[in-house]
């Protein structure tokens, strides 16, 4: 599938598959300077790309680096982001910093990852109640699994 990408800043990289074996590409931090996130604090990451998807029955999905969110308590504060196949703009990750220490992020570093995943949208309708099912309004752990 062809995704066409506009750099919206002259530092701006191409989001990157680590592996051959990679679900999702890596984002970069566009950044004139150092950003220090200190424990708490939120801030608004630019990637420096704009993507055109090719239909809207795609959507991009931008995630946590897991490694970034495990070592280091930074992870997207939305936690997941959807990027719309009629959005233009460029691309932006609301990092928030779950440490007890601050945390420097670096231009260039990678900072999430970009998702590509087919969508299908829901004819919604209205009824009076639900078909049963085994099981039925059972909430977080009613299965019996941990």
């Amino acid at each position: 599938m062809q995704v066409k990408i506009q750099l919206t800043r002259p530092e701006a990289r191409f989001p990157q598959y680590a592996t051959p074996g990679s679900a999702a590409a890596d984002l970069y931090a566009v950044l004139e300077q150092p950003l220090v996130l200190e424990p708490g604090q939120r801030a608004m990451v630019p990637t420096g790309i704009a993507i055109q998807l090719p239909d809207a029955g795609w959507v991009a999905l931008v995630c946590a680096r897991s490694g970034l969110a495990v070592k280091q308590g930074i992870t997207l504060s939305n936690g997941v982001g959807v990027i719309d196949s009629d959005y233009r703009g460029e691309i932006q990750v609301g990092l928030i910093n779950l440490s007890d220490a601050s945390y420097t992020i670096t231009p260039g570093e990678r900072i999430a990852q970009l998702m590509l995943m087919p969508v299908a949208q829901a004819s919604f309708q209205q009824v009076e109640q639900l078909e049963e099912s085994q099981r039925g309004e059972g909430g977080f752990g009613s299965t019996g699994r941990v």
